[in-house]
C-alpha cells in the first residue's frame, strides 16, 4: 500500500510539471471554444464570411435549430472523438515517455513494484481525463451561454451530464490497451497510430450495424441521440468492453513484469 502512494505521488508529480499536461487543457478549452463558435455561425450566418474556411465548414454543420438541446447534441459526439483521441493521448504519453526519456531503466530499479507503477500510471491518466471531460464541459456550457443560445432546460442538461460522464468511463477504460501497446512497442507512435485506426472502424463498424460489438465504437454509440443507434447498446456490449479492459490492463501488468526491460 505505501508502494502504491509513493508511485502515485511521483506520477502525479511528473504530470503536473509537464508541459503536455497544461497544453491539454488550452487544448480541450479551444475545442470547447469551437463548439461555441459553430453555434454562433448557425445564429448568424454573416458571420462565415468573415471566419474564411472555418465559417465555411461551420455554416455546413447543420444539426437542427439552434437550441441548447442540440448544442448537447453536438458536443456529445464531439466527446466521443476527442475523448478516444485525447484520453488514448494521455495514455501512450504516460507510459511511452519512460522509454523515449530513458526514464525506464532508473524507474524498475526503485524498491517498488512494477504493479504499484502500471496502476499509478492508469489512475493517474484516468484522473487527468476527467479533468479534460469536466473542462469540455464547463466552457462548452459557457461558450453555449456567451453564443447566446435559447431553450434552456434543466432535464436536458442532466441527461447530456450523464451520457457525457458514461462515455468518458467508457473511453477511460479502453486506454489500457493503449497502455499496453505504448509499453510493447516503447514509444508512443505505435499507440497513436492505433487510436486512429480504431476510431475510423468504430465509424466504419457503425455502417455496417457492429458499432454495438465493437469496444472502441461503443462510447460514441451511447452518446447517440434516442432512437438511433444507442438503443442497440446492450449488455453484451458493455462485456465485450469491460473485457477489452480487463485485457489491456492484465497486458501491461504482464508486460511490465515479464518483458526483457532494457
Amino acid at each position: 500500500m505505501k508502494s502504491m502512494g509513493v508511485t502515485l505521488w511521483a506520477e502525479s508529480l511528473k504530470v503536473r510539471k509537464s508541459i503536455v499536461f497544461w497544453l491539454s487543457m488550452v487544448f480541450f478549452v479551444f475545442i470547447s471554444f469551437m463548439m461555441g463558435l459553430f453555434m454562433l455561425i448557425q445564429q448568424h450566418p454573416e458571420i462565415s464570411q468573415k471566419l474564411g474556411l472555418i465559417g465555411t465548414k461551420a455554416s455546413m454543420l447543420r444539426f437542427g435549430e439552434p437550441s441548447w438541446k442540440n448544442y448537447f447534441t453536438l458536443l456529445l459526439q464531439g466527446i466521443g472523438a476527442i475523448g478516444l483521441i485525447g484520453f488514448g493521448f494521455i495514455t501512450s504519453w504516460m507510459f511511452g515517455r519512460e522509454y523515449s526519456e530513458n526514464t525506464l531503466k532508473d524507474i524498475i530499479a526503485l524498491p517498488v513494484s512494477r504493479s504499484s507503477i502500471v496502476i499509478s500510471k492508469l489512475l493517474v491518466a484516468a484522473l487527468w481525463s476527467i479533468l479534460l471531460a469536466g473542462i469540455f464541459v464547463i466552457f462548452s456550457t459557457i461558450f453555449g451561454y456567451l453564443s447566446g443560445i435559447s431553450g434552456w432546460s434543466g432535464e436536458v442538461f442532466s441527461q447530456f451530464l450523464y451520457k457525457c460522464t458514461l462515455a468518458t468511463l467508457l473511453t477511460i477504460l479502453l486506454c489500457t490497451t493503449t497502455s499496453f501497446f505504448a509499453s510493447m512497442s516503447g514509444g508512443v507512435l505505435l499507440p497513436i497510430g492505433i487510436i486512429i485506426i480504431t476510431l475510423m472502424m468504430a465509424n466504419f463498424s457503425g455502417l455496417l450495424g457492429l458499432g454495438p460489438y465493437f469496444p472502441w465504437a461503443i462510447p460514441e454509440l451511447v452518446c447517440s441521440p434516442p432512437g438511433t443507434e444507442d438503443i442497440q447498446v446492450g449488455i453484451a456490449s458493455y462485456i465485450i468492453l469491460f473485457s477489452t479492459s480487463i485485457l489491456g490492463l492484465f497486458g501491461t501488468l504482464a508486460w511490465w513484469r515479464f518483458a526483457d526491460q532494457k
